[in-house]
């Protein structure tokens, strides 16, 4: 009977162990509801992974342990992040579920994450970004913390909209231009973007409004959503690779065919017309100071 006592007693224990971790983990998962919707699955973690595709692009949404990363051509991913993404920086590298790698995930910071596929969705396996980006990501979220000289500039490069360009003064415009239907950049449009960003830098409260456009092929739909992805592209190589401030940079516009810079009548007119113009502005409130 001692022995069948302790039987139960064992069991019972057991029982009582098992209905005291799993409820608190179903109820932690019911509580704070995300305040910030980022369209996506919730994935788990399944025992085998399928290698996933590198991302590259911005974070543009954020709600716990999903972010919404936006690449150039203006597609959106939804990754879910847990505590074996590695999170790395130019400086180190931080662990997955570290308040400081949490904290770090802002809203406008370039990343690039590597991902493992879980049925639907993804799972970021690495997620990798510059010191100097997340500084940046920082300055634009704390705002006042570093008290930047352009933080007038900053605000209004925020609100910033092609409505209100006659707050501005042109300082210069560069263009480049693609190839029919791509919004591809060539060798020689990258430098030539850097070169215009190494410009403007020169440029006392400077800031950059990009502008996509088309030529006359396609639907005004078609066109419409090429522009912006040509605008896109355009920004995330300044941004990216000749190091042009986010703050700095006005709202992107896509105009798809309007404002063409010659007719759309030749292959020579059209082919100026497929383009991104990069504007230089200063406002006119700081412009001279």
């Amino acid at each position: 009977m001692r022995s069948i006592t302790n039987e139960t007693g064992l069991l019972a224990m057991a029982a009582v162990a098992t209905a005291l971790a799993f409820p608190v983990s179903l109820s932690a998962q019911s509580q704070n509801p995300d305040p910030i919707i980022v369209d996506g699955p919730v994935q788990s973690q399944p025992a085998a992974l399928v290698k996933g595709p590198e991302i590259k692009g911005v974070i543009t949404a954020r709600s716990n342990d999903r972010l919404q990363i936006t690449t150039a051509d203006g597609q959106n991913t939804v990754v879910t992040f847990d505590a074996n993404t590695r999170i790395r920086t130019s400086g180190g590298l931080f662990g997955g579920r570290s308040k400081l790698a949490q904290d770090s995930l802002l809203n406008g910071l370039p990343v690039t994450v590597k991902t493992w596929q879980s049925g639907d969705g993804l799972i970021a396996n690495q997620i990798s970004f510059r010191n100097g980006d997340l500084k940046t990501a920082t300055m634009i979220r704390n705002g006042t913390a570093q008290q930047f000289a352009e933080q007038t500039a900053a605000t209004e490069a925020l609100r910033g909209r092609m409505g209100d360009i006659d707050k501005y003064n042109i300082k210069g415009t560069t263009n480049v231009y693609f190839d029919t239907g791509q919004a591809v950049l060539s060798s020689q449009a990258k430098a030539k973007l850097c070169s215009a960003a190494s410009q403007a830098e020169a440029t006392d409260n400077a800031l950059l409004l990009v502008v996509g456009y088309t030529d006359s092929v396609g639907s005004e739909e078609y066109n419409q959503t090429l522009s912006e992805k040509r605008a896109a592209r355009v920004i995330n190589h300044l941004q990216q690779q000749c190091r042009w401030k986010p703050y700095r940079m006005l709202t992107p516009t896509g105009m798809a065919e309007s404002d063409p810079l010659a007719s759309n009548d030749t292959e020579e007119g059209k082919a100026q017309n497929r383009r991104v113009s990069v504007n230089v502005l200063v406002s006119k409130s700081v412009d001279g100071i």
